[in-house]
């Protein structure tokens, strides 16, 4: 046993290191999953500059994605992390399965500048009962986003997908064919008017990101896509004859290169401090010194203020419209105008569908699957050593179960010998040791080493030495006084002693295991507890969604424990009612040979004691009885008495 720690630890990093060698599945109800790759590195956008959380656009089409696979509405959709046990919120701005055409919103937790990200695309649910993600707009955008039209609605004011709640006053025209899905149709005469709001309020030199995507039609002078004028007070947004541009209380930002008409550009602003910085597909373009004014006043999309002069609508087509009340960083910007815009495909990579297993965390264990891949580095750890505790006791069970059903047996062939010689200890005396090992010729060699395994025999060999050297003694008596009886005795419970610490050797291990079990697996409970509420802290984000799992894998090293103590506590109760058994006969059984052996040997001295004194008196009396009659008769004759001579 001193080897089998290190070879059960051995086995226990293979089969973790088989077991993680596969990737796990974050819901057995799911059939078919892919992996999206979000490329920021060289080979893909090359952003180096902080991006941080953002939403991101996932186009589907035939070509990448099996409609016929998923339902007809997209509901089971479901968007997890690389961590492949957490889900991440979403929401469908389109979806037809008829047209094999779908665009979808993922928020993603702290995309990585200048590396790639990973998250997990699942469909094709099998089952009805609800899973953790699902569907959800407002969650999809953080707080400071303050206004999201995607204008998928037609016939009604554009829709704000944010939680402000900024729906526009009037509804625009709406056009499918659009850069994503449907967009807006500006005419340059009728814009769509945003009403002012708490969200939506300015105050001096405050922080903003504005950005949308745009497509003129034609390249008109001083052609307004955004305006907000208050109080003598304005922010212009516009196309002037083709070159963007940004105005703040009526300073216009420098020209530069003018677009083309009729192709999408992604038009940013960010206003920081005193600094307004206009981004043109993600790259700087002009920028502005002066701050945000204060305005609190409804805006106009497309279009300009009937009291402004020198000015016209926007003609063209509109699509995306995202306001935020903080500064974006420049990686959120160019993200943004890459990923979305018609050549995102060198940024977003599609995998292939992956099956889910038939293993065995599938169907019915597919809720113990979701646990098991939520477990952290520290509940492994724990697990595992949980792991060797319970291989170890159950070893050591295993084995003493067998080596006691072996004792039993031999101390049972013994007691059905003993019982024959129990009536004759003369062979326990005797000077030829195969005699007394094979108990005056009855056993033969091959029961001899069964019963080699019996306690009993033993401690019968100890008894056997005892005597044979005290009726082999000098003076060759075959009596055993009391003090001889008492070493004697003392020598058989030496012996029982140490019989008693071999029959219970191994088993501090399953007092150990029962123990120290519960208590490892509620250390390993409370580590992964604090570990779940550390990681709600340091995100801010109480979605219960991904918490469950964390707690219910921090649960489960206290499962551990208990499956490591409960077997151990009945086999520990099991195998010391059985050595208690063994115990009680081989008490029985030294009671037994100190009696038979001070009757034996006190009883043969006695009548050896009688037998000779009877042949004393018989040599003796009639002799005696034959000088006293002659010397009578001398005494009647009157001659001298002869002295008698012993």
């Amino acid at each position: 046993m001193n080897n089998l720690p290190k070879h059960l630890l051995i086995g226990l990093v293979a089969y973790l290191a088989f077991s993680t060698a596969s990737p796990a599945w974050w819901n057995s109800d799911w059939t078919l999953r892919k992996k999206i790759t979000l490329d920021a590195s060289s080979a893909g956008g090359a952003i180096n500059d902080p991006i941080g959380t953002t939403p991101v656009l996932i186009r589907l089409h035939d070509g990448d994605f099996q409609f016929a696979a998923a339902r007809d509405d997209g509901s089971d959709l479901r968007f997890v992390a690389d961590d492949d046990r957490t889900p991440l919120t979403y929401h469908i701005e389109k979806y037809d399965a008829l047209l094999g055409e779908a665009f979808v919103w993922v928020r993603v937790p702290d995309l990585k500048p200048g590396a790639t990200t990973s998250i997990w695309l699942y469909y094709g649910q099998t089952g009805d009962k609800p899973a953790p993600g699902g569907a959800e707009a407002k969650g999809t955008y953080d707080a400071d986003t303050v206004l999201v039209y995607h204008f998928s609605a037609s016939g009604k004011p554009a829709h704000d997908f944010s939680e402000s709640g900024n729906d526009s006053q009037n509804a625009g025209a709406v056009t499918d064919g659009s850069l994503i899905g449907p967009g807006l149709r500006l005419d340059g005469a009728t814009p769509l008017a945003i009403p002012a709001s708490s969200s939506l309020a300015w105050s001096e030199s405050s922080t903003l990101t504005w950005s949308a995507w745009i497509k003129p039609v034609a390249l008109q002078p001083n052609s307004v896509i955004f305006s907000r004028r208050d109080a003598g007070r304005d922010f212009l947004i516009g196309l002037d004859n083709g070159v963007p541009f940004v105005e703040v209380n009526g300073t216009r930002s420098s020209a530069g290169a003018p677009l083309a008409a009729n192709s999408w550009h992604h038009l940013a602003v960010v206003a920081f401090s005193a600094q307004v910085t206009l981004y043109l597909d993600g790259v700087a373009y002009a920028t502005l010194g002066v701050g945000l004014p204060v305005l609190n006043s409804a805006s106009l999309l497309g279009g300009d203020s009937p009291d402004a002069t020198g000015s016209v609508g926007f003609s063209g087509e509109l699509d995306e419209l995202e306001i935020s009340k903080i500064a974006r960083p420049v990686g959120f910007i160019k993200w943004a105008a890459l990923s979305q815009g018609e050549n995102s495909a060198r940024l977003l990579t599609m995998g292939q569908d992956e099956q889910a297993s038939s293993g065995w965390f599938s169907g019915a264990f597919g809720l113990f699957a979701v646990i098991v891949k939520s477990v952290t580095v520290d509940g492994w750890v724990v697990i595992g050593v949980l792991g060797i505790m319970s291989a170890i006791s159950w070893f050591v069970m295993v084995t003493k179960f067998f080596y006691i059903n072996g004792v039993s047996r031999a101390n049972r062939e013994f007691l059905q010998e003993w019982q024959h010689v129990a009536s004759d200890l003369t062979v326990l005396d005797h000077t030829d040791a195969d005699a007394v090992q094979s108990l005056g010729g009855r056993v033969g060699a091959t029961s001899q080493r069964r019963m080699n395994n019996a306690p009993l025999y033993r401690i019968y060999h100890i008894g056997a030495a005892e005597i044979g050297h005290r009726v082999r003694g000098a003076n060759g008596s075959a009596i055993l006084s009391a003090q001889s009886i008492q070493a004697i005795r003392a020598s058989l419970d030496s012996g029982f002693v140490r019989e008693n610490q071999t029959l219970n050797s191994g088993l501090v291990f399953l007092t150990i295991s029962i123990a120290g079990g519960p208590f490892l697996g509620l250390l390993g409970t409370v580590i992964g507890v604090m570990i779940t509420f550390a990681a709600i802290a340091s995100t801010g984000e109480v979605n219960i969604s991904a918490i469950a799992p964390g707690l219910a894998a921090a649960l489960i090293a206290t499962v551990a424990g208990l499956i490591v103590a409960i077997p151990a506590l009945l086999g520990y109760n099991y195998l010391i009612s059985r050595l208690k058994t063994v115990s009680s006969d081989m008490q029985i059984f030294i009671d037994e040979f100190v009696t038979k052996m001070a009757e034996f040997y006190s009883s043969t001295a006695s009548a050896e004691t009688s037998v000779e004194i009877q042949a004393l008196a018989d040599q003796f009396i009639p002799r005696l009885i034959q000088v006293l009659l002659e010397q009578n008769d001398r005494v009647s004759r009157g001659d001298q008495a002869v002295p008698v001579h012993h």
